[in-house]
């Protein structure tokens, strides 16, 4: 278990010096770190933790930057406090990758696609599109659209984002597996 140390001019600035702990697993390893009870999710992964992949956009839930997976499910980390992380499983865009470096179905088709433009918007429109794979193997393209409705990108136009989105999942089905 990595034992991760928060910055100590974090609670400075609110005037709070309690701190509570919080043991989860983030991308399939146990880490433990501390943190105020006001801090978010996705604050925690970036200074706590170090996994900086998860982007801060709006910060009120609007732009779907900051998706990670908890207990395999979607969420906004700039909503969900640090705390109620405690005893669950996080995915992160870092954890998408294979043990060997190898990149997961919907990275490599991102980059065949020309899906990621700037590169802001793509760590959450991965985590999005990981859960919505899980769900639905084969979805429709008014489906993608549909889960994808709450990332928004203001480069891509989304059209080559469903384009991978539909192509890892034919590619997963011509392969006679779902989509990792």
């Amino acid at each position: 278990m990595s034992a991760v140390t928060r910055d100590p001019t974090d609670n400075a600035i609110f005037g709070r010096d309690d701190t509570r702990a919080v043991r989860c697993t983030v991308n399939g390893e146990p880490v433990a770190f501390t943190v105020a009870p006001y801090r978010t999710l996705l604050d925690a992964l970036r200074h706590e933790i170090g996994l900086t992949g998860t982007k801060k956009g709006c910060d009120v839930g609007d732009c779907g930057a900051c998706t990670v997976l908890v207990d395999g499910a979607p969420v906004n980390a700039c909503l969900m406090l640090a705390l109620e992380a405690d005893g669950r499983a996080i995915e992160t865009v870092e954890g998408l990758a294979g043990a060997e470096g190898e990149l997961h179905p919907l990275q490599r088709q991102f980059m065949r696609c020309g899906a990621a433009q700037c590169g802001f918007c793509t760590p959450g429109m991965l985590m999005m599109a990981k859960a919505l794979l899980a769900e639905k193997p084969a979805p429709s393209e008014t489906e993608i659209r549909f889960a994808l409705a709450g990332n928004i990108c203001r480069c891509t136009g989304y059209t080559k984002i469903v384009e991978a989105v539909a192509e890892t999942a034919k590619e997963a089905a011509q392969e006679g597996q779902a989509p990792r």
